[in-house]
């Protein structure tokens, strides 16, 4: 009997040490992480199951904030390139991508402080054409990293700027304020799925990221709260 239980205390902590390792599944709708201050350890790591190399993605997440400093709000590294496809505000109305190291920026979008902001990046490695949907305007279309596709086991980090793969924060590059409905597809959705996103319509969730089925960790100081969107506006 008491080999039994010895056993079965080895496998509870087996079982909790995989978990552990993997984060947790959690249905976010109507909630936010809320990360009240700036530093260079408080983090949202995402775990995602990638098995094929990612030749074309949409990414969409809303974030409020009251800064106005350039802050980090997607960021997707590999042991290949620390920015493989990093989303990074650099300052009001100006959205910096990077994707395999190389990066453009896009200009004059909506912006503004204490308010929502719905955001979607696409790109499509076949053409090379990326682009912007902020609060439902859409950026001119630009070419970056064509004929290319992010290989390698990716390390999915919010509110920080991977300067080394899973780590390597620089406080002045974290973001500080609320994030929610983060989605990613390996695939370009199309334009009316977007509008739908930003319109809180119903659509259909990220296959990679799905913020209703999130497996993710935090560290330090981030929290998770209730939204003020009220949970029936969340149809999807």
């Amino acid at each position: 009997m008491k080999s039994a239980l010895n056993l079965m205390a080895k496998l509870v902590f087996l079982l909790a040490l995989i978990y552990g390792c993997y984060g947790e599944l959690q249905d976010l709708s109507g909630k936010v992480f809320v990360i009240p201050m700036a530093t260079s350890t408080s983090h949202v790591k995402l775990h995602a199951n990638v098995s094929e190399p990612i030749s074309a993605m949409t990414m969409c997440q809303r974030f409020n904030s009251e800064q106005e400093r350039g802050q980090s709000l997607f960021s997707l590294a590999t042991q290949s390139y620390d920015n493989d496809l990093l989303l990074y505000k650099r300052s009001m109305g100006v959205y910096r991508v990077h994707i395999r190291g190389v990066s453009l920026d896009f200009i004059s979008l909506p912006d503004s402080k204490n308010e929502w902001i719905s955001i979607c990046w696409t790109w499509d490695s076949k053409s090379g054409l990326t682009q912007l949907w902020v609060n439902g305007k859409r950026s001119a279309r630009r070419i970056l990293k064509p004929d290319t596709s992010v290989t390698g086991t990716p390390s999915i980090m919010l509110v920080q700027e991977q300067d080394s793969y899973g780590g390597g924060f620089d406080v002045s590059q974290s973001f500080e304020g609320e994030v929610t409905d983060v989605h990613f597809w390996d695939s370009v959705i199309s334009p009316c799925e977007i509008q739908l996103y930003m319109e809180l319509n119903r659509f259909t969730p990220g296959n990679i990221l799905n913020w209703k089925a999130l497996e993710f960790t935090v560290e330090g100081k981030v929290f998770i709260e209730k939204s003020e969107f009220r949970s029936e506006c969340y149809n999807y």
